[in-house]
């Protein structure tokens, strides 16, 4: 009988860890529905849990069946997993059914997380990226053109139904136990790759502050887009180093090689399409997102380095 008067959220991606954080932090004010297009995940009795695709008519059965006041939308395929094709169904097909049924069933809160790579990596980047700046992922890569997509969706449903308060986040590398994304594994391996000659600046947040981050932007419906990163930034040989990695050389010229060798090498970690943002730094500036949520980090990078120094795993 509680949790029928506790308000409900629609929460995907459940299987992965980030969203388990998530879930872990809303479980007791909130009741919870968990969805994944991967699996099915048990995360308690209290929790119902479903393996769906979006695209599937079974889908709006949830809708039907529960009364969602928001919608935490965590589901994004990485670039690194599963084929263009599946992810493009999945990131942009997928993601435009549910803020289809968010607005058809009045869903009235609705968080939908990015990434910081649609900015793209390239050599004329400003020092410090805001919401405002061009979205070039996609022209630097195909593999990016699903997450470009994903958001410029959300952005047409963000103005176009302002009553769904749709919070977008791009967040910087997620980083920290249980993340399974590409600069996770390299910093979690014994051995890693670098371009020859660069080192490109970047930004890193813990799982927990990011988990922190979500429920911070859920409770407080400030609609619009917000860059999540932390105020301060590492070079990424300097971040092997720190996490205990040995640093392997890879040709960077001509641009072809590194892409072949990663290929030949099958260094799922080292994508060819994340090339250019070993090379180039993109750094974002999250000021606005702290400002307006009262952000504040709790992880330093020292203890994120610490954890990957502590914890190597053989990839």
């Amino acid at each position: 009988m509680a949790n029928e008067r506790k308000p409900q959220i629609l929460v995907t991606g459940a299987a992965g860890a980030l969203a388990q954080q998530v879930i872990n932090r809303l479980r007791d004010d909130y009741q919870l529905v968990a969805v994944d297009f991967r699996e099915q995940v048990y995360l308690g009795d209290d929790i119902p849990s479903y393996c769906i695709d979006f695209n599937k008519r079974v889908f709006e059965d949830l809708f039907r069946r529960f009364q969602f006041e928001g919608i935490i939308h965590l589901g994004r395929i990485m670039s690194s997993q599963e084929t263009r094709m599946r992810r493009y169904n999945a990131n942009v097909l997928g993601s435009q059914k549910l803020l289809d049924l968010a607005h058809k069933y009045g869903i009235h809160r609705v968080i939908v997380l990015s990434t910081y790579h649609v900015y793209g990596a390239s050599a004329y980047n400003p020092a410090l990226i805001d919401e405002q700046a061009p979205l070039k992922g996609a022209g630097l890569s195909m593999d990016l053109v699903d997450s470009i997509e994903l958001e410029n969706l959300a952005n047409i449903y963000l103005w176009r139904y302002p009553d769904l308060n749709i919070t977008v986040l791009r967040p910087c590398n997620i980083v920290g136990p249980g993340v399974r994304n590409s600069i996770s594994t390299l910093l979690a391996s014994r051995r890693a790759p670098v371009l020859a000659g660069f080192s490109p600046m970047m930004q890193f947040i813990h799982i927990d502050d990011m988990a922190d981050a979500i429920v911070l932007s859920y409770r407080k419906p400030e609609r619009g887009v917000f860059n999540v990163a932390p105020d301060d930034w590492i070079a990424y040989q300097h971040a092997l180093q720190l996490s205990g990695c040995t640093r392997v050389p890879i040709p960077s010229i001509p641009p072809v090689l590194p892409r072949t060798i990663a290929r030949l090498l099958n260094m799922k970690s080292f994508p060819s399409y994340l090339m250019s943002f070993f090379k180039y730094p993109v750094v974002i500036d999250g000021r606005t997102f702290r400002d307006t949520f009262g952000f504040k980090p709790k992880r330093p990078l020292k203890e994120i380095f610490r954890y990957y120094r502590e914890n190597k795993h053989p990839v």
